[in-house]
């Protein structure tokens, strides 16, 4: 009788382990399982490129109020429905000289965080806006991935541009927001116009410096002037729909090295 007793005791213990064991496995998480990916922020850029410092920083979820197709982004005129997103936004991304920026002010409401971004096509400023954001969005080693793969392209694509210069180098007159270009392909820039329209006397203080070359502003075909013995070239500072901020420098590259040609 004791010898029954003690062995439906033992079949008793054996299956109150048994359900305590399975009770773990099924509320375990299987070993496979990964942990689900930060979503990033929501961010509303008023250009192409101010959303191409968004996305070098690491942002993923970028809506672009100016389309890039037009032709100066600054001054395009957006819709109500072109400022829906901005609503829903975490942060809303502008330039100072965006001729809209205050209709994003106020379309943002005061709930997405407001965000001056500082645009200028210079490796200093770049990397350091790009920093910057990264801080912001919480995205710093894609940033610093991002920094490191445009400092090494932007060596590349400046040697390149300056191994075409011919003996003896050109000289160039200038849109001033494209003037940078200059030191970026090696070419001096002995005179300036803009943003204002360019006067008769201007255009005879131009003509006199004897450029070789005009970088104009392809975003203000109107502006920039004609001088005789002198060869423009397009600079562009906006990229397009891919919000690829290194396309800038490739399309620059090829049209300079394209001007530069014998």
């Amino acid at each position: 009788m004791r010898l029954i007793r003690a062995a439906a005791l033992t079949a008793v213990a054996t299956l109150s382990l048994l359900a305590s064991g399975c009770g773990s496995t099924d509320d375990a998480a299987p070993a496979s399982s990964a942990t689900p990916a930060a979503k990033g922020p929501k961010v509303v850029a008023s250009t192409s490129w101010v959303g191409a410092l968004a996305k070098a920083a690491g942002a993923t979820d970028i809506t672009v109020v100016a389309p890039a197709n037009v032709q100066h982004p600054p001054d395009y005129d957006p819709k109500p429905s072109d400022l829906a997103a901005v609503a829903g936004a975490d942060y809303i991304l502008y330039a100072e000289f965006d001729g809209f920026a205050a209709r994003l002010k106020d379309a943002a409401g005061g709930t997405g965080k407001l965000v001056t971004v500082q645009l200028e096509n210079t490796p200093g400023k770049i990397t350091s806006e790009v920093s910057r954001l990264a801080g912001l969005f919480g995205t710093g080693d894609a940033a610093t991935a991002w920094n490191s793969t445009f400092t090494t392209e932007y060596a590349r694509l400046s040697a390149q541009a300056k191994a075409a210069l011919p003996n003896p180098a050109p000289t160039a007159v200038s849109h001033l927001f494209m003037a940078y270009w200059g030191d970026f392909a090696g070419i001096s820039v002995v005179g300036t116009y803009g943003p204002q329209p360019v006067t008769p006397s201007q255009l005879a203080e131009l003509t006199a410096k004897k450029p070789t070359l005009v970088l104009a502003n392809a975003h203000l075909p109107g502006a920039n002037p004609d001088i005789p013995g002198a060869t423009r070239v397009d600079v562009v500072n906006y990229p397009g729909t891919d919000l690829d901020l290194l396309g800038v420098f490739k399309t620059n590259t090829e049209r300079l090295t394209a001007a530069l040609k014998p």
